[in-house]
């Protein structure tokens, strides 16, 4: 997920707090649980056992590598690099797997979790437009805060939880297997928060909110920095207090207390002889920091009102001690031991973890791509959370793999797609020569992940490892609303030559189409959007075919190479009941390009096509057909061009369950 996301929150604020009435109703329900438990458990037996009597297998392992590319895995395999993955391809097979349009992970994965089309699912990119306003919206959830609330002064106390919003429709497989007596557990695969109810267990990934109800925020905090806030992240000033530093911990907005602002953790910094450890003592606890090293997560609660704690966890790391003091502090995560808002399903089932494995990252992206953008943290200390990260997932495929005899065990791994997000430029020829064999380590640690993977294989199991896409560089960025702007389709106030984001400055009343997200490009349709100008029809359609005209083709005159293959009209490759909700083209971007930064939050700049200046320098927001996905069997597959919508019907099939008419994709695999 692009770090530019990343202050983007999942709503209307983040309504951390229940009512109390609710807390007093789950009392009376967890007792009354308990009571039931022996007879339900009994019952579930023999649902299970009449589950499986169709079944052709008796246990279906998705191991999902995202981003994992084919070209390099395929160079990677015949270097003899990947023993595993060459290993499973002779065992069943390895193709190359259809993704998306456009290639984006939240799209992706919603469709090999629905085996539907976006149109079917209604998830287009990471960010939706506001139709109202044009801002940039989450695409896949949205909170709400409680509808009601006793007020007493500036007390606000609510009288129901707050609602958390899905916005991907459809069915998953999961949910259809549960119906069928048939568990799956679901670990960390993208566009899964809010976790649904279902016969098995699910911990969110993708766009689960950090404790402000960011997608991921840090602080930096330096006795050479005055605060400022950054896309992504605050640098905060440390304070001199005679031998020690002060500073504090912002955490999430008080929604008991009227006006009362953000909550926020004072603490304190004492260096330690020698100068390279200090202690941090936060919250009551006292914690050894030694420069260059992370904290293990240590728990935080911000007190709301009396009796009242929001709890939360977080890593720390002191980037330097001389002649200056840095100290970097991730994203606040909502804590897996006392969730402020639902992760996982049953909702014991992330305590459950953290107890069994230890404390975990919540957050939806939890290798803080946007630190290493910003300079917060450098690249040894990005690596080191992404491998930090890395293993606390391992811990959990590894008890799932233990624990489930019988039916679905899917995890996903997104380190692979973060660290050849931040390391590409070192990949290529002329990068730094420290990091050149990062995205090499990398793949030989995905592949050990197959490894174990396979060792959990026998007669009645098969073992599907997939990514949702594959990567190329991004070296240059192509700001589409100022090409539009340039030729006449997007105009903007008086004389002025730039907007600010969120379309500020622009006249809709003098623009017919406007670019959003990564993947697409709209028309500013009357009846659809507030202020549309193009009539729907043939205006419409007259309009689409002059832009696909333009653009497919564009060069990069400064580099004299094609900066767009290729320019998809959405109507021509779905259908659905959420089509209107899409982008009216979907942009392929030839290898090396992308969308700028400005132009995916809606900015007008000067400039249409200029170098990427970001550590951020990998990407897959191309023409889908340049990075299609990764598709490894343990068996030999009845298809030579699999889709990544065949694997919701596939695992349906597997079990004995005939996959939905209104799935788009088709099982894989015959009679075994």
């Amino acid at each position: 997920m692009p770090p530019l996301f990343a202050y983007i929150g999942p709503g209307a604020g983040f309504a951390f707090l229940g009512s109390f009435l609710s807390l007093i109703a789950s009392f009376f329900l967890t007792a009354g649980s308990l009571l039931l438990w022996p007879f339900r458990a009994g019952r579930a037996v023999l649902r299970r056992r009449r589950g499986f009597r169709r079944a052709k297998i008796q246990r279906l392992i998705f191991l999902g590598l995202d981003g994992l590319d084919p070209r390099l895995a395929e160079r990677f395999m015949a270097e003899g690099k990947l023993p595993n993955l060459s290993r499973l391809k002779e065992q069943g097979s390895f193709h190359r797997l259809r993704t998306t349009f456009p290639a984006l992970s939240p799209v992706a994965w919603s469709t090999f979790a629905t085996g539907v089309s976006p149109a079917k699912h209604n998830i287009f990119d990471f960010l939706n437009r506001s139709l109202k306003s044009y801002v940039p919206e989450l695409s896949s959830c949205r909170v709400r805060p409680a509808r009601r609330a006793l007020r007493m002064g500036r007390l606000r106390i609510p009288l129901w939880r707050p609602t958390v919003d899905m916005l991907r429709k459809s069915q998953t497989f999961w949910k259809i297997l549960g119906e069928h007596s048939i568990g799956s557990t679901v670990l960390r695969v993208p566009i899964t928060f809010p976790p649904e109810e279902f016969n098995g267990r699910l911990l969110s990934a993708m766009c689960t909110p950090d404790l402000r109800g960011t997608q991921g925020s840090f602080t930096l905090f330096s006795t050479r920095l005055d605060g400022c806030a950054l896309e992504g992240g605050s640098r905060c000033p440390l304070r001199r207090s005679g031998q020690h530093l002060e500073g504090s911990l912002v955490g999430p907005v008080n929604e008991l207390v009227e006006g009362a602002g953000a909550l926020a953790l004072p603490f304190r910094i004492v260096p330690r002889p020698g100068g390279d450890s200090v202690t941090l003592e936060i919250a009551g606890q006292k914690h050894l920091l030694r420069r260059g090293q992370y904290s293990p997560w240590i728990r935080l609660a911000f007190r709301a009102a009396p009796g009242v704690k929001v709890h939360g966890i977080a890593r720390f790391l002191v980037t330097e001690t001389a002649p200056d003091l840095s100290l970097y502090a991730t994203p606040i995560q909502i804590d897996p031991e006392a969730p402020a808002l639902p992760i996982s399903h049953p909702a014991y089932y992330a305590a459950y973890l953290a107890k069994l494995l230890g404390s975990f990252a919540t957050v939806g992206m939890a290798e803080d791509t946007w630190a290493l953008n910003e300079g917060a943290i450098d690249e040894a200390a990005f690596l080191e959370q992404a491998w930090l990260t890395l293993a606390e997932r391992e811990a959990m495929f590894e008890n799932a793999l233990a624990h489930t005899r019988r039916g679905v065990v899917a995890c996903v791994f997104d380190t692979s797609d973060r660290v050849q997000h931040m390391f590409y430029r070192h990949f290529e020829e002329g990068g730094d020569a420290r990091w050149h064999g990062v995205i090499e380590d990398l793949y030989r640690r995905m592949d050990r992940l197959v490894g174990k993977a396979m060792e959990h294989l026998d007669a009645g199991t098969i073992l599907l490892v997939l990514s949702d896409h594959g990567f190329c560089a991004f070296r240059r960025a192509v700001n589409l609303n100022s090409w539009l702007r340039h030729n006449g389709y997007l105009a903007l106030t008086g004389d002025a030559l730039e907007s600010g984001r969120n379309f500020e400055g622009v006249d809709w009343s003098r623009t017919r189409a406007y670019c959003l997200g990564l993947g697409g490009l709209y028309l500013n349709l009357r009846g659809r959007e507030r202020h549309g100008v193009v009539a729907p029809g043939a205006e419409a359609d007259a309009l689409k075919r002059e832009l696909i005209t333009q653009l497919a083709g564009l060069g990069d005159d400064e580099r004299g190479q094609v900066a767009i293959r290729q320019v998809y009209a959405t109507d021509k490759l779905y259908r659905g009941p959420y089509l209107d909700a899409a982008p009216d083209l979907i942009i392929g971007y030839n290898e090396g390009y992308r969308t700028s930064w400005d132009a995916a939050v809606g900015k007008v700049t000067t400039r249409v096509i200029e170098d990427n200046p970001k550590r951020w320098s990998g990407d897959h927001s191309v023409d889908p057909v340049l990075v299609p996905g990764v598709l490894v069997s343990s068996r030999r597959l009845d298809c030579d061009s699999p889709g990544i919508e065949d694997m919701a019907p596939t695992a349906l099939d597997l079990f004995g369950v005939t996959p939905p008419a209104w799935m788009d994709g088709k099982p894989l695999f015959g009679a075994p």
